[in-house]
């Protein structure tokens, strides 16, 4: 499966062309970034078929202004303020949840539901939120020291897996957020002269939750414990990750854990449900660091086809791992019953997602005191204070007319897009007529 696809692919000729839709300033200067605002779709790609998604590069961000800025944002010429704030030239942060408060929804064909719903971040392996350097096969996340392991961290994120498509192909993002939103992205892709063959499976993903995930056993019994120690017979109250009918292959899921009892969670058995499976399921494994391809726990490495990206022995009590079937696809005919991203026959299952609210990750936050007493200020410090809200004001207001400007030339930008893309697919029809 491998070896065709990516080795040998390069030296022979078949009749398609390689394009890009990308996020670039069309005026030719360096407002590089979709500005996506509260509440706003963006359609990042429109691209009439036959073709496939062979690679999609994706770079954001989402800051929250904690305070006044010297430099206006309409003076700055940069999507975001990178000096540190004890600098005093600007006050402002990351958003530790945009990753869950932004989803990516693509549609394949005649889909009218996304076959892809997922929050932005889960989709590329940043669990929990938490940017983090890691490489594997079909995805990549590249974070800087400074930023790595942190909540809603800026993060250069990478997926290689190909999403084929007939007639259209179609990849939107929804920012879901009270506060505006940057997308740098690349959609690398080639068009096809033919349909693809009747066989071919499209690409689906999905994110499901549970919080908390529920039990048997009450919670003050140790997982894993003595007590624990019940037979589990039928896999009905298993954690459900991935659900559906139809004929596919499940490729892959990564999976995010926060441990309440800061004990060992993982030794639950891997269960999957394959056709017309009733008991014995057609794979069953021994436990989940073993299906994460791991033993004695889990260890910190990243392997092309499974690995763990955050681990909780040193970020207790977050765990992020992976697990690819590349090489060894689980196949099903007519359902199967296990986690997260697979291929299948289209139309696909109707998707659906928790709202925000129920989406956000858990955080250990450090709440400031608070006093009911307010200190008495003299005129200069009465002064300095009502100058910091004048400025604060004045900042918020350029930054807001910046962001919508900013959002116009975004909406125009995916239009011309689209229109470039058709232009490209139909020079392509003509050039192989010829």
């Amino acid at each position: 499966m491998l070896g065709p696809e990516m080795f040998t692919a390069v030296t022979q000729h078949t009749q398609s062309r390689s394009s890009r839709i990308s996020s670039w300033d069309h005026s030719g200067l360096n407002e590089d970034a979709f500005v996506v605002q509260p509440g706003e779709t963006a359609i990042l790609a429109d691209i009439e078929g036959p073709g496939v998604i062979t690679h999609l590069w994706f770079v954001q961000a989402c800051r929250r202004i904690l305070g006044p800025g010297l430099i206006p944002y309409s003076k700055s010429g940069v999507a975001m303020q990178e000096v540190e704030n004890g600098q005093g030239v600007n006050y402002e942060v990351m958003d530790p949840d945009y990753y869950r408060k932004v989803l990516i929804r693509m549609y394949w064909d005649d889909s009218e539901t996304p076959n892809v719903l997922a929050p932005l971040g889960d989709f590329f392996c940043v669990g929990h939120s938490i940017a983090s350097n890691f490489q594997s096969l079909p995805f990549t996340a590249s974070v800087k020291p400074s930023e790595d392991k942190k909540f809603g961290g800026a993060a250069a994120l990478n997926c290689y897996l190909p999403m084929p498509f007939n007639k259209r192909a179609r990849i939107e993002v929804e920012n879901q957020n009270d506060i505006a939103y940057f997308q740098y992205f690349y959609i690398d892709y080639e068009l096809r002269a033919e349909p693809h063959p009747e066989n071919t499976l499209f690409f689906h993903a999905h994110w499901r939750r549970q919080n908390p995930t529920p039990g048997w056993a009450p919670p003050d019994l140790q997982t894993n414990s003595l007590e624990t120690m019940v037979p589990n017979l039928d896999g009905k109250q298993n954690y459900v990750i991935l659900e559906t009918t139809g004929a596919g292959a499940y490729v892959g899921c990564n999976h995010s854990v926060y441990h309440f009892q800061g004990t060992w969670w993982g030794e639950g058995d891997d269960m999957i449900f394959i056709d017309d499976d009733t008991w014995p399921p057609s794979m069953h494994g021994t436990g989940a660091e073993d299906y994460f391809s791991q033993g004695w726990g889990m260890q910190k490495n990243a392997f092309p086809f499974a690995g763990s990206i955050i681990h909780e022995g040193e970020m207790p009590p977050y765990q992020v791992s992976y697990r690819w079937h590349l090489p060894d696809p689980v196949k099903f005919n007519t359902r199967i019953k296990v986690t997260m991203d697979w291929y299948q026959t289209l139309p696909g299952p109707k998707l659906d997602i928790l709202p925000v609210s129920e989406r956000l990750p858990r955080r250990t936050e450090i709440i400031p005191p608070v006093s009911d007493e307010k200190p008495e200020l003299d005129e200069r410090r009465t002064k300095m204070v009502q100058q910091r809200q004048e400025r604060l004001d004045a900042f918020v207001a350029d930054k807001l007319k910046w962001l919508e400007r900013r959002a116009q030339d975004s909406r125009q930008r995916a239009a011309k897009n689209k229109e470039d893309a058709a232009d490209v697919r139909r020079r392509f029809l003509e050039a192989i007529k010829k």
